[in-house]
């Protein structure tokens, strides 16, 4: 019997919700959508579940949401989003288990972005897969095996917030941790470089040429600290800034070479596959739900 399971990515601005095939993963219907963070949190997620009735059918047997911030898991529970304004911690799992009477998988975006990048995409095959997302913020996943590294709360592979020169953000801020995000999301790089009329320009042509050497420093450095942490086979980046990077990628090999002790394996260093990675990941971990919950 033919079976569709729905895997939605909501994102800070824009929000994608696709139903798959159950069986071949294979796009059956999608919908885009603005998602109007200003409202908060409790009437973003209403406007999820309607998405999700627009598109679910009879045969749909599960859901997966992909959600920007930190969750806590297993008991899906959103801590924080840092572009949707919330009044405190909300129980999304327990909400959406009970609004649409199916299992469901709630998780962190960027997890949802490296297990299917890991799956079904650029790291397919490989052992340790690590996903970058380089957009709005930065977000990350780890993935061993086929299955995500969650660490004790959930929170592993919060890439963004790793420190990459603490104390020392590279434009005037109150918040002076120097985090990855700080550096590395495209809006940090707009910062960084005022005169950039597009996203593009980052890390193209003369407009931000001034501070792309330094970019591409930075991106080696943090790719250092994972390779001595994790020893991944594979590093994956995506969004939009992240896949920028693809010409650069040999130029950011070399000084990543530059950084590691001498005959250190490289990992390979890769843009994305999927444009869909997101919402393919959350259908995984949908499926998944679904599949425990009827061995249960």
């Amino acid at each position: 019997m033919a079976t569709s399971v729905i895997g939605f990515d909501l994102g800070g601005t824009k929000s994608a919700v696709v139903r798959y095939d159950a069986i071949t993963l294979t796009p059956q219907a999608s919908e885009r959508t603005v998602t109007s963070a200003e409202k908060g949190l409790e009437a973003v997620l209403e406007d999820v579940l309607s998405l999700i009735e627009k598109l679910r059918t009879p045969d749909t047997v599960a859901v997966g949401l992909g959600v920007p911030g930190l969750i806590l898991q297993p008991e899906g529970r959103i801590l924080r989003t840092p572009n949707i304004r919330s009044s405190g911690p909300v129980d999304a799992l327990a909400l959406l288990r009970a609004r649409l009477n199916l299992p469901v998988a709630i998780e962190n975006d960027a997890h949802c972005f490296t297990l299917a990048e890991a799956i079904a995409g650029a790291g397919q095959g490989s052992r340790v897969c690590v996903g970058i997302t380089m957009g709005t913020g930065v977000g990350g996943g780890i993935v061993v095996d086929g299955e995500l590294l969650y660490g004790h709360h959930g929170f592993a592979g919060e890439i963004g917030h790793m420190l990459l020169q603490p104390g020392v953000p590279p434009f005037k801020s109150e918040d002076t941790r120097g985090e990855v995000e700080q550096f590395l999301s495209g809006t940090a790089m707009g910062k960084r470089c005022e005169a950039a009329e597009r996203p593009e320009d980052y890390l193209e042509g003369q407009v931000c040429a001034f501070m792309q050497p330094q970019v591409f420093r930075e991106v080696a450095w943090l790719c250092t600290s994972i390779v001595y942490l994790l020893d991944p086979s594979i590093i994956v980046f995506g969004g939009s800034a992240g896949r920028a990077l693809k010409p650069h990628l040999p130029v950011v090999t070399e000084e990543l070479r530059r950084w590691l002790l001498p005959d250190t394996p490289l990992p390979a260093l890769t843009i994305a596959k999927r444009d869909d990675a997101a919402t393919l990941g959350a259908a995984i971990l949908a499926l998944r739900a679904y599949e425990k919950e009827k061995s249960t």
